[in-house]
């Protein structure tokens, strides 16, 4: 797969292709529906598939300050793209100049003079131009004159448990915040994952005898809400069953928010300087103050028991699958 930042990055005689564009952060299971109608469309025509994306997150530049908790940094939403077979992916660095373009403008720009769209493949709340002016209706109209064709695919919604909402980002950064990452995890099809570089913490999960990896997240993180959780921590190519805490660590009157995790039944683990990933699959319980450090440590080690149990029923699933 193609990787490419910025319209200067796309090769001189770049032919057709089908085109979707959007943050698409998470790539979640509404995300790949259209991704998905994306690359079957292109190769129904014989042309490469190309997903169009943007840095930093729109609003940022927009409206300064409200960047939303990202679900996946960019390495991992073209990684994830590229399993549903796109060919290329184009991030846009998104400036304030950029942000003025008219909808027809944009069109031209990206659509028509670099990336020559023969299809564009849309949900159906998509917008685009200057203070979102442009809508799918707007997109198939402005299709009329430059010679493409406009898609539009319906989201998957939720069970009648979650009310029939939409899968959508705003959906899987409110039920990551509220801690539940089984919900979350329904919607992106796979568990939610942090990045970041291991940093040496104060090191006290090592006095008690479980030694954690504790993440410096990358900006913006969508991080769980606090709490211990079971998962899996991946560095260096290797997964490995966790237990995971996520808060201020009240028993030692902590300010700063962390995410650390325990790397189970694992010895002699030396991770400082790793960049890691921690993922998800479900919440144990709330951050605690204990009376004793024997109790915080007796319900460590109950929490590790528990998560063991879940990840491996959670693994054993996966390979049965």
């Amino acid at each position: 797969m193609q990787r490419w930042r910025g319209l200067e990055d796309i090769p001189e005689g770049w032919g057709r292709s089908v085109v979707t564009i959007g943050s698409y952060d998470g790539v979640h299971r509404g995300h790949q529906l259209i991704i998905g109608r994306t690359v079957e469309r292109a190769r129904a025509l014989g042309v490469p598939a190309v997903v169009v994306t943007f840095d930093p997150h729109p609003s940022e530049v927009v409206r300064p300050g409200t960047h939303p908790p990202l679900l996946a940094p960019h390495p991992l939403r073209a990684a994830l793209m590229e399993r549903l077979g796109v060919d290329a992916v184009l991030v846009l660095p998104f400036t304030r100049e950029f942000s003025q373009l008219s909808p027809a403008d944009f069109v031209v720009k990206v659509l028509v003079d670099k990336l020559h769209a023969r299809t564009v493949v849309e949900g159906p709340n998509f917008r685009f131009g200057h203070r979102a002016s442009g809508d799918v209706d707007s997109l198939a109209e402005l299709g009329g004159t430059y010679d493409y064709d406009v898609l539009v695919v319906n989201l998957y919604e939720r069970g009648t448990a979650g009310g029939g909402e939409p899968f959508s980002s705003t959906l899987t950064r409110r039920l990551v915040a509220e801690g539940d990452v089984t919900g979350a995890a329904e919607v992106l099809g796979r568990p939610h994952q942090v990045e970041g570089v291991v940093v040496r913490g104060a090191q006290r999960g090592r006095e008690l005898g479980f030694p954690t990896a504790n993440l410096e997240t990358l900006p913006h993180t969508a991080v769980p809400a606090d709490g211990v959780y079971a998962g899996w921590l991946t560095a260096a190519g290797e997964r490995m069953p966790a237990a995971i805490s996520v808060g201020t660590n009240p028993q030692f009157d902590g300010v700063e928010r962390t995410v650390e995790a325990y790397a189970i039944d694992r010895v002699g683990l030396d991770l400082y300087g790793l960049h890691v990933a921690v993922a998800f699959h479900a919440y144990l319980r709330g951050q605690e103050r204990f009376d004793t450090l024997d109790a915080l440590t007796r319900r460590m080690t109950r929490d590790v028991d528990e998560a063991r149990a879940l990840v491996a029923a959670a693994d054993e699933a996966a390979a049965g699958a």
